[in-house]
């Protein structure tokens, strides 16, 4: 396994759809995106199903129903006002690499989703993994020039590995 990507798998399907490669293509594409060493950090990253993200959701955000993907940076990297960038990490040691935070997806909601976008499931979890990673990394999209900025940077990120934009 590569030290960037630490994938815990809950539900089976995850493996069968290969998910520690797909986070580790979605987690490099997105730190070379922003210039960021792939030796330097490491990101938890969970597939679990939709009762596991259920409890997640409303023990984090008070919504007890399914999501898509969840994150948890590790640090508050968000910037001070809305329209500014977000701070970047600063840089871990390839002998102690730095951790982002935790993503966590939902084999049941991600399926569903692209079945329901016309669009192969591994490259819709692709794009929630950069969508999820972003977060890690201060990225939000509350206010529309933030959502903006977050939305152009995953098309950017995701074309970089050919794949379309999914918005």
């Amino acid at each position: 396994m590569d030290p960037l990507v630490d994938c815990v798998i809950e539900d089976a399907r995850w493996a069968d759809l290969g998910l520690e490669g797909l986070a580790l293509r979605a987690a490099s594409a997105t730190l070379s995106a922003l210039d960021l060493a792939l030796d330097q950090y490491t990101l938890c990253v969970m597939g679990c199903d939709d009762a596991r993200i259920a409890t997640l959701n409303a023990q984090f955000r008070g919504k007890p129903t399914p999501t898509n993907v969840l994150s948890w940076p590790a640090e508050d990297l968000s910037p001070d006002a809305p329209g500014q960038e977000p701070y970047l990490p600063g840089e871990g040691d390839p002998q102690d690499p730095l951790t982002l935070g935790d993503i966590a997806l939902a084999y049941d909601t991600c399926a569903r989703e692209a079945v329901e976008g016309e669009k192969p499931l591994a490259d819709h979890v692709t794009h929630l993994i950069v969508h999820g990673l972003l977060h890690c990394l201060g990225y939000d999209h509350i206010h529309d020039e933030d959502a903006e900025r977050m939305e152009g940077l995953e098309v950017r990120i995701l074309a970089s590995i050919g794949l379309s934009d999914p918005y």
